[in-house]
Formats: C-alpha cells, sequence, structure tokens
C-alpha cells in the first residue's frame, strides 16, 4: 500500500511512519512542521510539505496513487482549546474537512483517524468503552467528536471507510534508538517529569493529591507509542478486507497513577526529582482507562510495549540523547 501520513513528521505520527515502513508500506509524509521535527523523516520516506489548510497541496498529494489516508494532523493542546477555539476549529475542523474533500476528489477511501478519549468527557464509569456516552467537556475534545461525525456523513453519501482510534495517554519511544526527536512545548506527564531530570525545569507540580485512588493521584491509561502504531497498521489491514467503518479505543485497561509514574521514573533514572503537589485542575477524573476489548477483538490487537518501564526507559534514551 502506498500510504499519505498526514502529521506524520509529529511525536506520535513518525512511529506511525516508521512502523508502516517496518512493515513493507510505502509511506509518504505530509506535514507543515508547525510541531513536528524534521529529523522524524527516516530513510525510506517521501516528504511532502504541506498544510492541511491549502487544499491544494493536499490535492496535489492524494494524487499520488495514495491507497490510504492515516490522519494525524491537528492541534491537542487541552487548555490552549480553551483559550483560543479559533485555532481550533480551524485545523481540526476546517483542516480535516479539507482532508476528507481531497480524498473524494481524488478517489481516495480510506482514512484511519488520530481520535482522542476526551470525546467522553468525565467517565461515567471506568474503564471506558466505546458505548460510554460522548460528552466533551474541552473543545479540543469536541473537534475529535465533531470529526468523527463528519466521517460517519462521508461514509453513508460518498462510501469514504474510515476507522477512528480513540487514544489515552500516548507515551514512550521509539525502542530500536531510530526516532528520539523530542515535542516541542510537551503537556504531558513524563515528558514534563524528564526535562526536570534533564534540568530544563526547576520543578513540575502534580496536581491533587487527595483523589479517592491508593496514592492519592489521578490514575491514567498509558499506552506506548509502538503499540499505537501497531494499531494502525492493523486498522489499515482491516480496512483492506472489510467494507465497515469502526471507532475503537486504545489503551491498557490497566491505568498508573500519576505518582507511581514519578517514582518508577526517579527509580530508573536513580535521581530524585523536585516536584510539589497543587490543587486539583478542574475536569481532572481520578481515574481514566479504556476498554480495548474492541480493537483486540476487531483487529486481533494487543499491547506488547506498554508495561511502565518500557514506557520510562525508552523516553529517557531518547532525552540522554539530547542531554
Amino acid at each position: 500500500m502506498h500510504i499519505l501520513v498526514i502529521g506524520g513528521a509529529g511525536y506520535i505520527g513518525s512511529h506511525v511512519a516508521k512502523f508502516l515502513r517496518d512493515n513493507g508500506e510505502r509511506v509518504t509524509v505530509f506535514d507543515n512542521f508547525s510541531t513536528g521535527n524534521p529529523e522524524n523523516i527516516i530513510e525510506g520516506e517521501t516528504l511532502i510539505k504541506g498544510d492541511i489548510l491549502d487544499q491544494n497541496t493536499l490535492n496535489t498529494a492524494m494524487q499520488n496513487d495514495i491507497d490510504a489516508v492515516i490522519l494525524l494532523a491537528g492541534k491537542k493542546a487541552v487548555g490552549e482549546s480553551m483559550d483560543n477555539p479559533l485555532k481550533y476549529a480551524t485545523n481540526n475542523l476546517s483542516g480535516t474537512i479539507n482532508v476528507l474533500n481531497s480524498m473524494i476528489n481524488n478517489g481516495v477511501k480510506k482514512l484511519i483517524f488520530s481520535s482522542s478519549a476526551a470525546v467522553y468527557g468525565t467517565p461515567q464509569y471506568s474503564p471506558v468503552d466505546e458505548n460510554h456516552p460522548t460528552n466533551p467537556i474541552n473543545f479540543y475534545g469536541y473537534t475529535k467528536l465533531k470529526a468523527e461525525e463528519l466521517f460517519k456523513w462521508y461514509d453513508k453519501l460518498k462510501g469514504l471507510k474510515f476507522v477512528a482510534l480513540r487514544y489515552f495517554n500516548a507515551v514512550g519511544y521509539d525502542e530500536t534508538g531510530e526516532l528520539s526527536a523530542l515535542e516541542k512545548n510537551p503537556q504531558n506527564l513524563l515528558p514534563i517529569v524528564l526535562e526536570t531530570a534533564v534540568g530544563l525545569r526547576e520543578k513540575f507540580s502534580i496536581f491533587g493529591n487527595d483523589y479517592p485512588t491508593p496514592d492519592g493521584t489521578c490514575i491514567r491509561d498509558y499506552i506506548h507509542v509502538t503499540d499505537l502504531a501497531s494499531a494502525h497498521y492493523m486498522a489499515l489491514n482491516y480496512l483492506n478486507d472489510n467494507d465497515e467503518s469502526q471507532i475503537l479505543n486504545l489503551g491498557t485497561a490497566k491505568g498508573s497513577s500519576v505518582l507511581e509514574m514519578v517514582t518508577k521514573t526517579e527509580e530508573i533514572i536513580g535521581k530524585k526529582l523536585n516536584y510539589d503537589f497543587a490543587p486539583r485542575r478542574a475536569g481532572d477524573p481520578a481515574i481514566l482507562t479504556a476498554n480495548p476489548t474492541k480493537a483486540e477483538n476487531i483487529l486481533g490487537w494487543k499491547t506488547t510495549h506498554s508495561d511502565l518501564h518500557n514506557i520510562i526507559v525508552s523516553t529517557w534514551r531518547a532525552y540522554k540523547k539530547h542531554f
């Protein structure tokens, strides 16, 4: 297959592109490098520099005998989405519509989409399955949910088949070391912890230590980015064999607490980290984990890289390359 990976120079996208290449697929990366890194374009991949807001460049990219599109481009910072909804509406909604229209105009009918657990909002139960009500509590989650609804209409009206993969907490790095470019301005826990470890931050805060969990800190479902990448590949194979769209959760169902992640990191790097406890953040549930049974049954997908030790070790290895 010839796969167009839109956003393929970003953190998750680069791991997806590498996994496809390693499995013998032809990969073209489409990226504007607003958050992606040129170092993530590796041997065997073709690059088209472009923006999903530019319909002409998208159309040109789609005309290269593309068999399927993996769409990972989009803005993803929850807080920023509430402060600057216009930016998120433009990129995550208008940009997605541009991609869909270019696909239809050029006869490309298979799409894998990077969605998010943010579509569920505050969980009514956990682990969360795909039947859980969708009620986003931030604008980022809203844009992901609306994109999924667009796909359903394009499926119904134009025959576009899609698999929307609802990620929980993506972590970890390529274990071969081929990919090690660090994220720009990371918002997630482990990169912030490791930025403190290498001296980029003086300290970090853990928000809330009075939750109804064993150690009082939030529990989240951390999934290694290589396991995410394998799900995209399996989803492509699924669409090749089936004429039915799907929405699937990707997670481990287990969950680790924030404090557990921090203390495990200290143990692995052999260093005490400087952090404090801060008040809870609005909208942070005590426990949020995925029920991945549907993905396991439909794709035959299993996590094989997502134990906490491997997550931290692979990420620390990437940081040590730079510091």
